[in-house]
């Protein structure tokens, strides 16, 4: 035994007095009073300081006990690719040689650490930026007065270069480095307007601080002093890097939602060797046609066949239904689902990415890769912007300098510099971001929340809507509907014969039934010789008597009534799981189960159909069940016994024929489809994995929310080109006033510090229309 796992476990027979180390943290535990449990691992007791701890442990024990530390992943053997431009890929981090952003790895394993090192990088910058950011402001903005009676217009200016060149020169570095990198490669984007906003205001500050006499007086305050833009420059530094650090932030939630997936996949497995004896093994040492045991309340650790044994199996992960499933000799059963009470024995049939939960993995990953976020259209206007804003400066300093007054010189670079800074991207920047913020924050108090930008966009143009069943449109969780009474005994003397029957059984509906049967009060009785009939229900004695609880298999050679028939169809019709009580010979009652509708789906999916919009019901369910409750809620498409990667199917097919699509689910197994559908919609109630590989959160779980996403989006939408058509006519009508066209004829000049001033106010504009998006009485209807 080597010194690590001594120090991290205690044996039997040591006095347990004596304080130990708890594996996963390291913190002292004492054995008695360890609040996080104990657990045994190869004859050997560790004890935990809390649960959480007992629960890492339980799940990967040699990850704690091996005291070497796994290698760092090599980030370089990992292969890149660019969320904007899917066809940009290499080997290695780096930028995007088209638009400059980050790229980010194809496939994300649980072995890689996520790199957070830009995301880390933009936020220190951010925030030393805005520290900086502020005195800089306070004193350009009026500020100047107050500081005269201290420190002169020079020190003053001094100053503002101290503040002014860190924000610039260091926190907005990168973007200067993907400005050059724009130019390289001729791909001009938003990089190239903010390093030729921010470098020409600075560059123009700087000069008129260090060279002041090479402007007119014209441009000079009463102290001598030039007008200087370092407020300019620094403010759009420290906005763009705000954007960036939550542009960063959102991608990061991708890996996540893939990490999630892969963390449900169990880490070992036990196999049984040719002779028999049994070892656990890592579940990426499975081969085909291993065989491995599988006791009650484990995951199934790959794809395969049941060879012996039978149990109820959890598969809500992969079907999104919630009732177990019953599996025995020669059913199939999936990796990660969760074994009920009774042992198996599977052989394994897919293994590593063969498997359904790597399929899954896979498509969510292609799926969220192939978006193009709403930036590309600012980048896509840019390109033109950025040429024609210069071409008009350089245009602008060669006709004020063979045609202008004297200083010709002087007079050309001003107004080719007033050009530049009129034309800044400010306003243009804070069109789309400034709506965003504001919509999704009032979004988010109605219970709908955006993930991002895109999906806000997406969600006014679409016109068709596939909605699971299973926890979306019904609350996902089964309920005792109907107790249906054939003879002398009342509703509960029924119930209490079921629900005795299924307190001892394993049957995937017992749970229903016996909390059915407590909130009606209902007493249990003993059984005795109890029994489960795979495929047909159980049966017990009851004071002697042998009752059975089932399908209509259950009661052999019974010649049903054709009045109990016809009743047990009309509740399938109704969408209840129908279950016969009795005697061999005689049946008693019928017991009805079901997934209760929610009160608001009916409402929300009329309202949703009467704006145009195609909803189709798409479900892992048997047909006849989700047929009995699209009808009850108007709904008269249905696709049901489908796959993870059948849906995923049905949203391609859609978008194929033209449809914008918006998907609402709340599963792991709905992800897949969630990530390929134009908006993924992910009920609050539902998955953390749902949630992740949405665009779209209705935190009540409500599908009204849909309603109110759509609205927010085309309200939101209409506020984004409110401000682009404030920003382009501001440059529109600003460019040539800044240019001198008015020169001429009316001796109007615009200097660099007036074309600053109606840069702000462009700015202004943009804000104060974003803010009116918020003041809107749509909100509270």
């Amino acid at each position: 035994m080597d010194q690590h796992t001594s120090c991290c476990h205690i044996d039997h027979k040591h006095n347990t007095s004596q304080k130990v180390k708890d594996p996963v943290c390291g913190m002292d535990v004492d054995p008695q009073n360890a609040k996080g449990g104990s657990l045994t691992y190869k004859e050997k007791e560790y004890y935990f300081c809390n649960p959480k701890c007992n629960e890492k442990f339980k799940i990967d024990p040699e990850k704690y006990l091996n005291p070497n530390p796994q290698p760092a992943m090599d980030h370089s053997n990992v292969e890149y690719t660019c969320p904007m431009h899917p066809e940009v890929k290499q080997m290695g981090p780096g930028t995007c040689p088209i638009c400059g952003m980050a790229l980010e790895p194809t496939e994300i394993s649980l072995d890689m650490e996520e790199d957070k090192t830009e995301l880390n990088d933009m936020t220190k910058r951010f925030w030393a930026s805005v520290v900086l950011c502020l005195p800089l402001l306070v004193i350009t903005m009026g500020g100047r007065h107050f500081f005269d009676e201290f420190l002169s217009g020079r020190l003053l200016s001094y100053l503002e270069v101290l503040l002014a060149s860190p924000v610039v020169l260091w926190a907005g570095l990168p973007f200067f480095e993907r400005f050059w990198q724009s130019l390289k490669n001729r791909n001009l984007n938003m990089f190239t307007l903010i390093g030729v906003g921010v470098g020409v205001a600075y560059s123009y500050s700087m000069v008129a601080v260090f060279f002041p006499h090479l402007f007119p007086d014209s441009f000079k305050d009463s102290s001598g002093e030039v007008g200087l833009y370092f407020e300019a420059a620094a403010v759009i530094v420290a906005l763009v890097l705000l954007g960036q650090v939550l542009e960063l932030r959102a991608r990061s939630q991708t890996g996540a939602a893939i990490r999630a997936l892969l963390g449900l996949a169990p880490k070992h497995a036990r196999k049984i060797k040719d002779n028999g004896e049994e070892e656990d093994i890592p579940v990426e040492h499975i081969h085909l046609g291993d065989k491995l045991r599988v006791r009650p309340g484990e995951k199934i650790p790959v794809d395969g066949i049941v060879l012996e044994g039978k149990s109820s199996v959890d598969e809500s992960m992969i079907t999104g239904e919630p009732i177990p499933v019953e599996k025995t000799n020669g059913d199939s059963v999936v990796g990660a689902t969760i074994n009920g009470t009774g042992s198996l024995i599977v052989k394994a049939e897919k293994v590593g990415k063969d498997t359904l939960l790597s399929q899954i993995v896979k498509m969510v990953g292609e799926a969220q890769r192939s978006r193009a976020p709403i930036q590309k259209l600012a980048d896509q206007v840019s390109s033109y912007f950025v040429p024609a804003v210069i071409l008009i400066s350089i245009i602008t300093f060669f006709i004020w300098y063979f045609f202008g007054p004297a200083p010709s010189l002087v007079y050309g670079v001003i107004n080719a510099v007033a050009v530049l800074i009129i034309a800044c991207p400010c306003a243009l920047g804070l069109a789309t971001p400034m709506s965003i913020m504001v919509a999704t924050g009032k979004a988010a108090g109605l219970g709908v929340l955006f993930k991002n930008a895109e999906s806000i966009e997406q969600m006014e143009k679409v016109n068709a809507l596939v909605v699971d069943k299973t926890g979306t449109i019904t609350e996902g969780k089964p309920k005792l509907v109907s107790v249906i009474s054939f003879s002398d005994l009342n509703e509960n003397e029924v119930l209490e014969m079921a629900a005795s029957l299924e307190s001892g059984s394993e049957h995937p509906l017992a749970a229903a039934i016996l909390s059915g049967a407590k909130d009606r009060g209902v007493t249990l009785k003993e059984t005795k010789n109890f029994n489960s009939v795979t495929g047909k229900g159980v049966q017990a004695e009851i004071n002697g008597k042998k009752i059975l609880l089932g399908n209509k298999a259950l009661f052999s050679g019974l010649e049903f009534d054709q009045k109990i028939l016809k009743k047990a169809d009309e509740l399938r019709a109704l969408g209840q799981t129908a279950m016969f009580v009795g005697f061999e010979n005689q049946v008693l009652g019928i017991i009805g189960v079901a997934d209760p509708i929610k009160e608001t789906s009916k409402e929300a999916i009329i309202k949703l159909q009467s704006e145009g919009i195609k909803v189709i019901m798409l479900t892992g369910d048997n047909k006849k069940t989700a047929e009995a409750v699209a009808s009850q809620i108007g709904l008269d498409e249905v696709i049901a016994d489908v796959l993870p990667n059948q849906k995923a199917d049905v949203i391609k097919r859609l978008q194929g024929e033209g449809y914008i699509v918006a998907m609402a689910g709340d599963g792991i197994n709905d992800a897949p489809a969630l990530a390929q559908a134009h908006v993924g919609i992910a009920m609050g109630t539902g998955t953390d994995v749902a949630m992740e590989s949405a665009g779209v959160t209705l935190v009540k779980g409500d599908l009204r929310g849909i309603a109110r996403a759509r609205e927010v989006s085309q309200m939101t939408i209409k506020n984004i080109k409110q401000n682009l058509f404030f920003a382009f006519v501001y440059n529109g009508l600003g460019v040539p006033v800044a240019a001198g066209v008015l020169y001429p004829f009316l001796g109007v000049l615009l200097s660099p510090m007036v074309a600053a001033a109606a840069m702000s106010l462009s700015s202004v504009s943009v804000i104060g229309n974003a803010l009116r998006l918020g003041r809107s009485q749509k909100w509270k209807s």
